[in-house]
């Protein structure tokens, strides 16, 4: 069985045009045979019958001189032959020997026949007809230098080239019929699917080139839906954060216009105001910063770094955060350098270990561990804190998602940290997973390659 599209359309094809070719042949020549031989003995008698004229009107030694000075023997070979046998010749023949003219046919011409050869039976190649001079009854033979150009056989060559592209055009159509409709199948489920319509049917059970295509489409169905649900959850977690703080900063705005409200509650309600504006100036540029790290044309810019060093100084960093709950550090970092984006790595510590910091209880312990070994460097960073729960850290790294939403308005946050942490580790190469136990603590692990791949780096 033929499975590669491409070799049933070309055999397809070939077989179509030869099938079309010969039918063609076959209907053509039967059709046109009795006119075909008529119009090709036609120009050969014309001429004939010109050089009897010339005969007829001048003496023959100027006949003889006429004939022989004749543009048309560039065409035509003419042979004069008297009742022995003996002939005069006018003109060449090319690349081939003359007809050979027998007695009898000299004589049948001498009786007043028109005597025409046509051996394949569709083109005359030989006539001879009477010829009357002043030394007597003559037979004169006329054949093409080469085989007929005449308008009716470019008008035959043409009809049989038409019959046959639109009998091989016929064959085709149907042929393709049976090619196509997998193909059309394919188009109105394109249409659907840009419609919306992720739930299309295709049926397509070959296993070809359009086969595989088939199984392709599907899957690519298959995710876009899976886009289209991640979209609209998008749209919705943004609109949910944006109205929070708009609706904070309108109502405590209002507020503000009482013309007998304290100074002690305005300015309680312009903090709110400032803060609920902060807010939304972060979530704006974590978005920001989330999908230029997205974006295809985003490059690292590489150095050398210690990874230790860089460790302590974001703790240092953030003192204020930790310092403020008596969190304590238990560091265990070894002296490690790596190749990597300086400022977006800081972010991932950033982030990490300020969200270890967020969700521990006061006087808690926060573990930061490095090792090493042969590509890759890990980095461990846990915490004893409230932990979060198995269905929740399948989703912890996408964007705008909080584990245990009952915590929300206690910590808060937009939910955009994790997933800048998650685009910037795949940026380098590496990898980041999360353990955790509810009410335990929670570990994260980040494997990152000591040498992140130069074709990262920003030119």
């Amino acid at each position: 069985m033929i499975r590669s599209i491409y070799t049933r359309v070309v055999l397809t094809f070939i077989i179509s045009v030869t099938a079309g070719t010969i039918i063609s042949y076959f209907v053509a020549t039967w059709a046109y045979k009795e006119q075909l031989n008529e119009n090709l003995k036609l120009p050969l008698l014309y001429f004939a019958q010109d050089i009897v004229r010339i005969y007829d009107t001048l003496p023959e030694p100027e006949a003889d001189a006429y004939v022989s000075g004749m543009k048309q023997l560039n065409s035509y070979y003419i042979r004069i032959f008297d009742e022995n046998g003996l002939y005069q010749s006018y003109g060449k023949l090319k690349g081939r020997a003359a007809s050979e003219v027998s007695m009898e046919q000299v004589h049948k011409a001498l009786a007043g026949e028109i005597v025409h050869v046509n051996p394949t039976g569709l083109s005359t190649t030989l006539l001879g007809i009477r010829l009357s001079t002043e030394s007597g009854t003559k037979a004169i033979f006329v054949e093409p230098r080469a085989f007929p150009a005449t308008s009716f056989v470019i008008e035959w060559l043409l009809n049989f080239s038409s019959l046959s592209l639109i009998t091989g055009s016929l064959i085709i159509v149907i042929a393709a019929v049976f090619l196509v409709r997998p193909i059309k199948k394919l188009t109105i489920a394109t249409r659907q699917i840009a419609d919306g319509n992720f739930n299309v049917k295709l049926n397509i059970k070959q296993k070809g080139e359009l086969g595989t295509l088939a199984r392709s489409f599907e899957e690519m169905m298959y995710d876009l839906q899976q886009l289209e649900g991640m979209r609209r959850e998008f749209v919705a977690n943004v609109s949910h954060e944006v109205q929070s703080p708009l609706t904070s900063i309108s109502g405590y705005a209002l507020a503000l216009k009482q013309v007998d409200i304290s100074a002690e509650d305005r300015s309680r309600y312009l903090d709110i105001i400032i803060a609920e504006a902060n807010r939304m100036s972060k979530m704006s540029a974590s978005l920001l910063k989330l999908s230029l790290l997205e974006s295809p044309s985003q490059q690292l810019r590489l150095v050398t770094l210690s990874l230790d060093e860089q460790i302590r100084r974001v703790i240092v960093a953030i003192q204020p955060q930790w310092s403020a709950r008596n969190i304590r550090f238990e560091l265990n970092l070894k002296a490690i350098r790596v190749t990597a984006d300086h400022d977006q790595l800081n972010q991932v510590w950033t982030n990490i270990i300020g969200n270890s910091i967020k969700f521990s209880m006061d006087s808690g312990v926060i573990t930061v561990s490095v090792k090493q070994d042969i590509k890759n460097v890990i980095v461990r960073i846990s915490d004893k804190g409230i932990g979060i729960s198995h269905e929740d850290q399948k989703r912890i790294f996408e964007r705008f998602f909080k584990a245990d939403r009952s915590h929300s308005r206690k910590y808060s946050g937009s939910g955009m940290g994790l997933a800048i942490v998650k685009q910037i580790v795949s940026l380098h190469q590496g990898d980041i997973r999360v353990e955790s136990e509810p009410g335990q603590g929670t570990a994260f692990i980040i494997t990152l390659p000591i040498t992140t791949p130069v074709d990262k780096l920003q030119l």
